[in-house]
């Protein structure tokens, strides 16, 4: 039977773990782990934190990476860990659905608005809110394009996280 963490980390962007493992000791088999697979992998690892790549000759908005956290709670060290683009990218594309969003928003109330003042002023905020729609709709596809992208790499990610848990685990016993 496989160990829910291991679980955890195949169906979820984030994941958190303890370990009785010292957050020194934790950052210290992130970097064994890491310079063991130099050829497949590169990253950033700080005193309690890590940024995992995967190496594929180039950078794309798509490009995954894995970031680890440990950090002292209760006496237990706490991994937490989170797949995904970079933090640039997810606030891009957050930004382009928030501003096409309100764009809709004031195509649609004008067109309404005009509608039943019984004004032609607004009659272009119709036509208008769907090809924002269409941006919308572009902003979602370029997002699923990325993911598709970069399933491979994300798998690759995850089997990272899963060994440096094993690793944690065969340090315990």
């Amino acid at each position: 039977m496989e160990h829910p963490i291991f679980d955890n980390i195949r169906t979820r962007p984030r994941f958190k773990i303890s370990t009785d493992t010292s957050v020194e000791d934790y950052t210290q088999l992130i970097k064994n782990q890491l310079s063991q697979n130099k050829d497949e992998f590169s990253g950033n690892i700080n005193h309690a934190s890590a940024e995992i790549y995967v190496k594929n000759g180039t950078q794309d908005y798509w490009s995954p990476k894995l970031s680890l956290r440990a950090e002292n709670e209760d006496g237990k060290t706490v991994v937490r860990g989170i797949f995904g683009p970079s933090s640039a990218v997810w606030t891009f594309f957050m930004f382009l659905y928030l501003v096409f969003g309100i764009a809709w928003m004031v195509m649609i109330t004008l067109w309404f608005v005009g509608r039943q003042i019984k004004s032609e002023d607004y009659g272009w905020a119709l036509p208008a809110s769907f090809v924002v729609l269409l941006l919308i709709l572009g902003v979602y596809l370029a997002a699923r394009f990325g993911q598709k992208k970069a399933k491979s790499e994300m798998d690759k990610l995850r089997e990272f996280a899963v060994r440096s848990i094993k690793n944690v685990e065969e340090v315990l016993n």
